[in-house]
């Protein structure tokens, strides 16, 4: 199997490569003043773990999500277009420290960002 029929969660370094990023992104975001508040009274064990799961998925893996749907997950939090915008950088940021190419980078923020309107509440 080439590198394009592979799948994005394979080309990143499976399991362990999402889990390493997923925890080196979290700690950024906690360390950023207009984000952290929103993870206040957050089990980041257990965030940590979803969000490995969401991903494993979204990118193709074997992994299989089972938390609540986005939509409903954040409904009332006040998450601005902003605060999304900010999560995706940091979340690129992340992948720039763990040597992803440009390409694959590319290619998760593309499917981090149709998520946008469910984060925010925003429908168009």
């Amino acid at each position: 199997m080439n590198a394009t029929q592979q799948s994005l969660y394979d080309r990143l370094g499976g399991e362990q490569a999402i889990a390493a990023i997923t925890k080196a992104f979290y700690a950024r975001v906690l360390k950023d003043v207009e984000l952290r508040p929103f993870f206040e009274h957050t089990q980041m064990e257990k965030q940590i773990s979803m969000q490995n799961a969401f991903l494993g998925q979204a990118l193709g893996g074997p992994m299989t999500y089972t938390g609540k749907p986005l939509a409903y997950a954040h409904q009332g939090m006040g998450i601005t277009t902003h605060h999304f915008a900010k999560f995706v950088e940091h979340f690129l940021e992340t992948l720039h420290d763990f040597d992803v190419s440009d390409e694959d980078a590319d290619a998760v923020i593309s499917r981090l960002n149709t998520l946008s309107n469910d984060i925010t509440g925003k429908s168009y």
